[in-house]
């Protein structure tokens, strides 16, 4: 393969597809290519010298090289295994909806450095920091959405402009905060919040991202904040994802809020 150009990034793999008897089809998200299709050839073999590194939610240092519209894998080197995941069902379960989600809002080959050390930072707060994924969750949520261009207007009541809004719910079509009374019969979809998940949703739309988990919540106030996130998510990017679906379905049944 005299002349092939090579390329070596750092990427993750968000999801595999198995094709014909040993490869693989990995969608990368990379530092520098942004998202990308790599075929894997012989991924599926245990001699395969980058296997390990075709795993999903695995971030590694790929050398690629470019035919056509694809990236073929050429070698890999683990960075990053994320151990504390295969170890948690529930957390992998929520790592996989991660990797699903970051995929919606990213683009081909348009480098998201934001989003690509988001998504790393979510795993590892699940993986290493063995952070609640209950708590985790909406907080990945919403600074993701935050990052890809769908940040919520949380400073203030869309309507009144009190900055802590009487009865405060999100409206989680229009992206706004709002009083209980404040635009009732025009705002979409709205959810309940309290003091303190409003606190929890400033914090992480309008914080330092390096302290996004630096918060506790109490189990009424949590539970507001993940409805609120999860409904925000399926409103702003209009549809479901399975490995939500597969998360939720590890959960015990909650109570709906009143």
């Amino acid at each position: 393969m005299a002349g092939t150009p090579y390329i070596v990034t750092r990427g993750i793999v968000l999801r595999e597809t198995e094709t014909k008897e040993s490869d693989k089809i990995l969608t990368v998200l990379t530092d520098k290519n942004g998202k990308i299709s790599v075929i894997a050839r012989g991924a599926r073999r245990k001699n395969c010298k980058f296997a390990a590194c075709a795993q999903p939610l695995v971030w590694s240092e790929w050398t690629l090289y470019q035919k056509g519209d694809w990236y073929y894998a050429s070698e890999g080197s683990t960075i990053q295994l994320f151990d504390g995941l295969r170890t948690d069902l529930d957390a992998m379960a929520l790592g996989f909806y991660f990797a699903e989600l970051t995929e919606a809002v990213t683009s081909e080959e348009t480098p998201a450095p934001e989003l690509t050390r988001h998504l790393l930072n979510g795993l590892y707060a699940l993986s290493a920091l063995r952070k609640p994924p209950a708590l985790v969750k909406p907080a990945f949520e919403l600074k993701l959405l935050s990052l890809a261009g769908y940040e919520p207007l949380a400073d203030s009541c869309a309507y009144c402009g009190r900055p802590d809004p009487e009865q405060p719910l999100l409206d989680v079509v229009q992206g706004v905060l709002r009083c209980r009374k404040c635009g009732a019969g025009e705002s979409g979809l709205s959810m309940p919040l309290c003091q303190s998940s409003l606190a929890a949703l400033r914090h992480i739309v309008y914080g330092d991202p390096k302290r996004l988990y630096a918060f506790t919540l109490g189990a009424d106030a949590l539970c507001r904040l993940s409805a609120a996130a999860e409904a925000f998510t399926a409103a702003q990017l209009e549809r479901g994802f399975k490995t939500l679906d597969f998360y939720k379905s590890l959960q015990p049944v909650e109570m709906p809020l009143k």
